[in-house]
């Protein structure tokens, strides 16, 4: 593995470990946001503003947990014979997936970059009584998708760092 490909895999493991470990108390922000919309509706006026941000929360807690979900292998696999394999096969049935998924991120990153763009020109704002902005949470979608991309590179050089036997 070249020093590129290890200061890379380093460096992005490094930035999206931190992150994802903030983003697991956002579980904390959407339950305090819940909370409040059910004391609001009982006590006082209901709110407007709470399902809405509640579901921005979710899609911030997802979208930005997603690469250390990724880096933790906590995704679903298909076990029936992934599990038999040795090291080495699953490293090159990785290495070929994750091509998949690195021509998925980027198409999702294209169409997210596209949708903010938009979102900024037009001042686009959600239809709701609340109408709040949709660009932040768009962007962070955008950041989300690009923080993957890099994610899923790196494990392709991981895959790649495996079937040639280096230590990583």
């Amino acid at each position: 593995m070249t020093g590129f490909m290890r200061a890379y895999v380093r460096i992005v493991d490094g930035v999206n470990y931190r992150i994802g470990r903030v983003m697991m108390y956002g579980i904390f922000v959407m339950m305090g946001i819940l909370l409040w919309s059910s004391i609001s509706k009982t006590f006082f006026l209901p709110s407007l503003w709470t399902l809405e941000m509640a579901q921005f929360a979710l899609v911030a807690y997802y979208i930005m947990g997603g690469p250390y979900s990724i880096q933790l292998g906590s995704n679903v696999r298909m076990d029936l014979f992934y599990g038999r394999w040795s090291v080495t096969e699953r490293a090159w049935v990785d290495a070929f997936t994750v091509l998949f998924l690195i021509f998925f991120l980027g198409v999702l990153l294209y169409g997210g970059i596209d949708s903010l763009i938009y979102s900024l020109q037009y001042t686009e704002r959600s239809p709701t009584a609340w109408r709040p902005l949709i660009w932040p949470i768009k962007s962070i979608m955008c950041l989300g998708f690009f923080l993957m991309l890099l994610q899923a590179i790196s494990e392709l050089f991981k895959d790649i760092a495996h079937i040639k036997d280096i230590e990583i």
